[in-house]
């Protein structure tokens, strides 16, 4: 399978690709840089250049291209950055795709897309919400619409909390956890969404073959309150906490990404129990012991 994929050097991306050549398929990334392989080919989404026979020509399109919102605070200012970054490739690839008038697209979304929820659960079949987030990610999925129309099979990854020793959030709570210096976030009652780095690529693989189109909560069957979360490293780490820390706190700790942790979103799998996936790390403690087991592996590399 020919398969093009754009913003793939971050977390989930740069591990998909991998896998996808593992498997033996040709991938070649989008980069805004200049081309330095076969397997590479410079795009610039706000000029709108981009190799367009080489979209056309994939069995299969990726998109997970956008600025993060992880390291920035989310100011309107940004926010204005954080949604024209994701609805320009976006657009961009999905009126490629509807020229043709068929093809398959995968295109990254967020749970984000339901807004803040409290302990309601919360399948494909929810309605949206009206937090500055889900407002982002509603114009993001909906600059899908070109391709939609002319009949491209779209499938809309509304990922959780993707956790691994080796980037995004849990690496930033981890130096917390190993100093005792974490117990819970805030109150902890928040619910969070989630799937482990190596079940979700095993989760975009399997729908890959799956032939499901629509909306996909990219997480796993246990939605966990963040004191849970955090219990569950801690534990698995040797390392209980003895504060709850503050909001206030986390922020200059950990950064504006600390948002998503306190918000509370009780996100359900629905789509993916249908298919019957089966994760790795299907609740919290398989998770949290996959984590430490990886960070003290990659601690003792570096010592060796």
């Amino acid at each position: 399978m020919r398969v093009v994929a754009a913003g793939c050097s971050g977390l989930v991306g740069t591990a998909l690709v991998h896998s996808l050549e593992q498997e033996g398929h040709e991938v070649v990334r989008l980069v805004r840089r200049q081309a330095q392989s076969r397997s590479e080919s410079t795009w610039n989404p706000p000029n709108g250049t981009v190799d367009r026979d080489l979209v056309k020509s994939a069995d299969l399109v990726i998109n997970l291209a956008g600025a993060s919102i992880g390291d920035h605070r989310l100011t309107r200012a940004y926010a204005q950055t954080v949604l024209d970054s994701r609805v320009t490739t976006t657009r961009l690839l999905s009126r490629i795709l509807a020229e043709q008038g068929g093809g398959r697209l995968i295109q990254a979304s967020a749970m984000g897309y339901y807004g803040i929820r409290g302990d309601e659960l919360l399948p494909e079949r929810s309605e949206p919400g009206a937090s500055l987030l889900a407002s982002i990610t509603i114009q993001w999925e909906d600059a899908t619409a070109a391709a939609v129309s002319a009949g491209v099979r779209v499938q809309w990854l509304r990922t959780g909390l993707v956790l691994s020793p080796n980037g995004g959030i849990v690496d930033r709570l981890l130096p917390l956890i190993r100093l005792r210096l974490l117990r819970s976030l805030g109150p902890g009652d928040n619910f969070l969404s989630w799937i482990t780095l190596p079940d979700a690529v095993r989760a975009i693989l399997f729908l890959i073959s799956s032939g499901h189109f629509g909306p996909v909560n990219l997480v796993t069957p246990d939605p966990t309150p963040s004191r849970d979360l955090i219990s569950a490293l801690s534990e698995a780490a040797s390392r209980r906490g003895v504060l709850p820390v503050p909001g206030a706190f986390l922020r200059l700790a950990i950064g504006p990404a600390v948002d998503d942790l306190l918000g509370s979103q009780r996100g359900v799998p629905g789509v993916l129990n249908r298919l019957g996936f089966e994760w790795d790390h299907p609740d919290i403690a398989s998770a949290a012991a996959w984590i430490i087991t990886e960070d003290r592996k990659r601690k003792s590399s570096r010592k060796a």
